[in-house]
């Protein structure tokens, strides 16, 4: 256990941040896996508005360090690749 007054806040902040990035990291995923089913089942017009909604997700969490930047334009290219073969085919 924490002695030091520092330590203790620490302790407070600690968890404050893993909640929030937490809170971020889960609204990511929703937002992927509601663009996916919309590109799967939806109309264009669904999917492309939901597609801006998960990259929008998916550049906060990386603008505030949840996830790696790179992981954040891997999985907004697989998003539009899985987008635009859809239209095409």
């Amino acid at each position: 256990m924490a002695h030091s007054v520092s330590a203790r806040k620490r302790i407070r902040q600690n968890e404050t941040h893993r909640s929030r990035n937490r809170w971020r990291l889960r609204t990511m995923r929703l937002a992927i896996k509601d663009c996916l089913e919309q590109i799967l089942h939806g109309q264009e017009d669904k999917a492309k508005e939901s597609l801006r909604l998960a990259c929008s997700a998916i550049d906060k969490s990386a603008g505030k360090g949840v996830i790696h930047k790179n992981r954040a334009a891997r999985t907004k290219s697989r998003l539009v690749k899985r987008m635009k073969a859809r239209q095409a085919g």
